[in-house]
């Protein structure tokens, strides 16, 4: 699914040096795996652009928080977003950069990629541990034609304190009552049953490497990786397949006045929406002690928001609405300050 990048680099134009020159900076991120593929698209061909050289390590939201906590990098991200008390305790301003989704990923003999049909509840009993083989009467059931083995399941789960997990347990929280009251929603909670696994590489990892598998990681990584996904029945009691306009017709129902600009985009309303979709979010401090390292983060962020869009949906990432971007702009013109003056003049 990912292409070149040509035609992506060049589109800056005079935008990028608006601020004064950025000719060799340097910037650090660190944080969650969801966003990782487009961030590092995005460092590849905004580079010639803006001379802004980005080195984002994906370590996970839980790691990304600590660290912009600790200001030991310039900007962290997060797939669950922090709250307003925990945004004015760090003195961050949140801000999404783009939407991704999560799929369910399986090795089961013989399903091929996006036959297997699952639910949201389905879901839940396995990782709680009440549906435990592959061939169990409510997995057969809907899935007429497809002959399922007699053959344990293995959920993986993410170990580490992870975005990509807040947003699987959201949605397993939203469909599931029984998820919701025994384990509920967390970066890191207790999982009833299974394996735990770092990363989406740990989790993918564990599912090619077990029969019976069943794990869940981003979208693009599932592609880039020619994992095996399913379909899922979303709200409206379609049974849909990962794809880019199912990502972008659950996307079109997002409300960007919550606190913290932090929609939500959990089981939406919509016949072709794909129910695990969520925006990921960039926590920026509101006090930086280098203003132009901090300048130099919403200079990367300003040339992805005009020209990442194309490297963005090859990904099959989401891109945000051009209102949304405009928002983010004026936070950070009357939000990020340094010695009382505005960092962002753009």
């Amino acid at each position: 699914m990912v292409s070149g990048l040509t035609g992506a680099a060049p589109l800056l134009g005079r935008a990028a040096f608006a601020q004064g020159g950025a000719q060799g900076a340097q910037i650090t991120g660190a944080g969650a795996t969801f966003p990782n593929p487009v961030y590092q698209k995005w460092a590849e061909a905004g580079k010639a652009a803006t001379g802004i050289t980005v080195n984002y390590q994906s370590v996970g939201s839980g790691a990304g928080i600590n660290q912009i906590k600790n200001r030991t990098v310039d900007f962290g991200a997060s797939d669950a977003p922090l709250t307003v008390a925990q945004l004015t305790e760090g003195n961050l301003l949140q801000f999404p950069s783009v939407m991704g989704s999560l799929v369910p990923i399986v090795n089961i003999p013989g399903i091929e990629n996006e036959q297997l049909k699952l639910t949201g509840e389905l879901l839940a009993d396995i990782y709680l541990g009440k549906i435990t083989k592959w061939n169990d009467p409510r997995i057969a059931e809907l899935n007429n034609g497809l002959t399922l083995p007699n053959l344990a399941i293995a959920p993986a789960y993410r170990a580490d304190g992870s975005g990509t997990t807040f947003v699987w347990v959201s949605y397993l929280s939203a469909v599931s009552p029984e998820w919701k009251e025994k384990v509920g929603v967390g970066t890191s909670v207790r999982f009833p049953t299974g394996t735990g696994a770092r990363g989406n590489e740990g989790v993918a990892g564990t599912v090619k490497n077990i029969r019976g598998a069943i794990g869940y990681v981003e979208n693009a990584y599932a592609i880039t990786n020619k994992l095996v996904t399913t379909q899922l029945r979303n709200k409206a009691g379609h049974f849909v397949k990962p794809t880019q306009e199912a990502f972008i017709a659950a996307a079109a129902n997002a409300d960007w006045t919550a606190p913290g600009m932090a929609a939500s985009l959990i089981d939406q309303h919509g016949a072709a929406s794909w129910p695990i979709v969520s925006p990921t979010f960039i926590l920026l401090p509101k006090n930086p002690t280098d203003a132009e390292r901090s300048r130099n983060v919403m200079k990367f962020f300003d040339w992805a928001f005009r020209n990442g869009d194309k490297l963005a949906q090859e990904l099959e990432y989401i891109p945000l609405p051009r209102a949304v971007q405009d928002t983010i702009r004026a936070a950070w013109r009357a939000e990020v300050r340094a010695n009382g003056q505005p960092v962002w003049n753009g």
